[in-house]
Formats: structure tokens, C-alpha cells, sequence
């Protein structure tokens, strides 16, 4: 067989179908050209056509979701649940409540999620999911009749053992709340079938930091690997959510000095280093923008309408933290005029494709989202797993789990990607440890 011919022509039918649909095919550019050295060596996997199998989504759903605001007027959103690929456990995924969902969105994030939760070792598939709703200046009440409204219609295709969703964008611990507490009425109750739950009703220590600690947690088995640490280095993060915020938490408490922060007006640059504490009370409790941070810390700089990744002064590491494609191809310029050595990804494919080329070219070692941003998925299945056993683990436990993980997939990502010939190249090796397992999953089963 031609793996190459294989590949373009399965490039090519999805072009044909999913036509528009550009962040999904986005993803699937970044991942195809990882399967060629992979099939090559695993023509079983070609024969079988498990690659075309795997990209075709099991199933996505669609529905309505209507509202009433507080004046009693009816509004409309639309709903999705992206279920992708269940082969290695129930689905995993979060749901997004922005204006920004649609479908070639959710496509692309539970597409990459299938390889994501793939590398974590745990027993979980690919899902994502969510509504064009924004609950940016909507009333509690009014996020809480939407969220009822949802749910109303989720609860018909989830459950712990199908489909269990977690928030994203959008959807905090107050829309997990309201989305939970409409299931248990309808379903007469179960712990599991959502994750990133408050404490107080079945959720885990540590999910809050989860994401953020393991994309810092990924960069320190880098830099343990070669014989470095965060000591000393500067770091730039973008976004000031809750990624951004425990990546920022994280990498100051490993000594390093974090100059940044931004949300959708701006950027703050600070050079004496973030105060997480106030960004925590500036977004987590009054929910300001973080142009307000400027107003306490005289030595931080605003910068209106402007992105972190336009800074032009000397840093180590680069997490990109709040959204799809914020880093183009001129900002990667940026950062290697900048003297970065490190880009990891702490939001889902924040990097465009040809910012990754730039850093591929010059020997800045690039950690893809599937790979450095696990830690948040994973310690969502420990919940899944603390709910099944009824009991509750400590932030301890929890948080050296979370470690061990991230651990493992730098090392598998790493490992991989030397055996296919390409140090260094941790896309190659997520894309491939990720895919195999599934793989081999779906041709067992019988999935062909």
C-alpha cells in the first residue's frame, strides 16, 4: 500500500465533506502527517483502514436549547454534543458555553481530546461539547434557566458509563452546579456523570489546578530532561482564566518569574513578576477585567487591545493559556527573537499551524496541547474514579497522581518520537502514542 497516497486521499474526502469546517481540519492537518511514519512501520493499521475508521466521529448531536431571559423573553441557542470515539472508555470532554461554538469547533477540540485522553493511560474516550450561550453579562438567573434548558436535552445521550462531561470555557463550578443539579431531578441522582464538581458534592482536590499544574508539571519533566529547571527562567503565559491562572500559580512556586497575563481587551506585563493573588481576586471573585490589575502593582504595564504574544522582551518559556489560534506565525517570529526555548500549550491548538513550523525551524522545543494540557482530563477521570469507589482523595494524593501522569506522557511522548527518528518532535510522539492505543483498542474489538 501507498500510506502516503492513503493519507492525501483521506485528506482529501474530509475536505470534500467538512468543507468550512476550518479549525477541525486544522487539526486534522497537524495530525495526518504524524500517521505516514507510523503507518509506514504499522501497515496492519492501513490495511485495516483504521486511520479513515477513527476520523469519522461515532456521533454528533445537535439540538435546541431554549431560554427565558429576566424579562420573560424567549431566546434560542444551539447545543452540541461531539461524541468521537469510545473505543478505550466512555466518552470524556468538556463542555463550552461561548459565543464562538460551532461545530467545526467542538469537531476539532473532541478530536483532539480522543488523543489526549488516550495519554493519560486512563480509561476514557474523545468527546466535547457545549452551546453558542455566553454567560458573560447574563444574570445567575439567567445562566441557570439555560443551563436547566441544556441539560434537559444532554441528559437523554450521557451517563458515568457512556458519556461524562466536565466544564470549558464558560462553564465554571456555578454552571457545573446548575447542570448537575437538573440531571440528578430528571435522573433521580448519580455522582458521576459530570466532573469538575465543588467539593462539596463529589468532586476531586486539585481539578481547580489541574490543567494549569500539569502543563508546568509537563515543562519541568522537559527541563528535568535536560538537567534544568523553572529556577530563575521567565515565563509568559497568556489568558488569566483558570489555566492560566494555576499555570502562572505553578511555575512562580518552582522559582520562576511569570511576566504576564491577558484577557480579551489586553495584556499586563509585569517585570516584577504576576501576583496570582491579586489576578485571583481580580477575575475569580469580582469577575473585573484585568486591566484592573494595573491599578494595584504601580511597575505593571496595560497594554489595551494589544496580545501577550506581541511583547518584545527577553523570556525562557511561552504558555500560550487562552484560546485557539491566538499565536500566528509573525508572534512566533516574535518569540524566537525573544530567546524562547519552550512553547507549551495550556489551551487547545492556541498555536497555528505555521507558528509551529517557525518553531520547528528553529529548535524551539514545542509541546502540543493533547501532550502538555492533559493534567486537567486526567484528574477528571481520578474524579470519575473517586465517585465510583464513594470516596474522596486528598489534594496530596490527587496532585502527586496528577505529576505522575504528566510524567508519563512527556516521557511516552519523548520515547516515541525517538523511535520514529525525530528527537525532540513531541508532536510526532503525541499524535502517534496517542493514536496507537486506540488503534489497537478499535482493531481488537473487532472495529473495522
Amino acid at each position: 500500500m501507498d500510506i502516503k497516497k492513503y493519507v492525501k486521499e483521506i485528506r482529501e474526502k474530509l475536505g470534500e465533506k467538512d468543507n468550512g469546517q476550518t479549525e477541525y481540519l486544522q487539526a486534522i492537518d497537524e495530525f495526518l502527517p504524524s500517521m505516514e511514519a507510523f503507518l509506514a512501520k504499522n501497515p496492519e493499521f492501513a490495511e485495516a483502514n483504521i486511520l479513515e475508521l477513527l476520523i469519522e466521529p461515532e456521533r454528533v448531536i445537535q439540538f435546541r436549547v431554549p431560554w427565558q431571559d429576566d424579562q420573560g423573553n424567549w431566546r434560542v441557542n444551539r447545543g452540541y454534543r461531539i461524541q468521537y470515539n469510545s473505543a478505550i472508555g466512555p466518552y470524556k470532554g468538556g463542555l463550552r458555553f461561548h459565543p464562538s461554538v460551532n461545530l467545526s469547533v467542538l469537531k476539532f477540540l473532541a478530536f483532539e481530546q480522543i488523543f489526549k485522553n488516550s495519554l493519560t493511560g486512563l480509561p476514557i474516550g474523545g468527546g466535547k461539547g457545549g452551546s453558542d450561550f455566553d454567560p458573560k453579562g447574563k444574570s445567575d438567573g439567567e445562566v441557570m434557566r439555560f443551563c436547566q434548558s441544556f441539560m434537559t436535552e444532554l441528559h437523554k445521550h450521557i451517563g458515568p458509563n457512556t458519556d461524562v462531561p466536565a466544564g470549558d470555557i464558560g462553564v465554571g463550578a456555578r454552571e457545573i452546579g446548575y447542570l448537575y443539579g437538573t440531571y440528578k431531578r430528571i435522573r433521580n441522582y448519580d455522582a458521576g456523570v459530570l466532573t469538575g464538581k465543588p467539593l462539596t458534592y463529589w468532586g476531586s482536590q486539585t481539578r481547580t489546578e489541574a490543567t494549569g499544574y500539569g502543563a508546568v508539571y509537563f515543562v519541568r519533566h522537559l527541563l528535568n530532561d535536560l538537567n534544568d529547571s523553572f529556577e530563575g527562567k521567565k515565563v509568559v503565559v497568556s489568558g488569566s482564566g483558570n489555566v492560566s491562572i494555576y499555570a502562572m500559580e505553578k511555575a512562580a512556586e518552582l522559582g520562576a518569574t511569570v511576566l504576564t497575563c491577558s484577557d480579551s481587551n489586553g495584556f499586563v506585563y509585569d517585570p516584577d513578576g504576576i501576583d496570582v493573588a491579586l489576578v485571583k481576586e481580580i477575575k475569580e471573585k469580582k469577575r473585573e477585567r484585568i486591566s484592573k490589575y494595573v491599578e494595584t502593582r504601580k511597575n505593571a504595564v496595560y497594554h489595551d487591545g494589544q496580545s501577550v504574544w506581541d511583547l518584545k522582551e527577553a523570556y525562557d518559556i511561552a504558555l500560550p493559556c487562552a484560546t485557539q489560534n491566538e499565536l500566528n506565525k509573525e508572534q512566533a517570529a516574535i518569540l524566537v527573537e525573544n530567546g524562547v526555548k519552550i512553547v507549551a500549550e495550556g489551551a487547545n491548538m492556541p498555536c497555528t499551524l505555521d507558528a509551529v513550523h517557525v518553531f520547528a525551524e528553529n529548535n524551539v522545543l514545542y509541546c502540543p496541547g493533547k501532550a502538555a494540557n492533559a493534567g486537567g482530563v486526567a484528574v477528571s477521570a481520578l474524579e470519575m474514579s473517586q465517585n465510583s469507589e464513594r470516596l474522596s482523595w486528598s489534594f496530596e494524593k490527587v496532585d502527586g497522581m496528577l505529576d505522575d501522569i504528566m510524567k508519563n506522557i512527556f516521557e511516552i511522548c519523548r520515547d516515541t518520537a525517538k523511535e520514529y527518528g525525530q528527537e525532540n518532535n513531541f508532536v510526532l510522539g503525541a499524535n502517534v502514542a496517542g493514536f496507537e492505543r486506540v488503534a489497537e483498542a478499535m482493531l481488537s474489538q473487532g472495529l473495522v
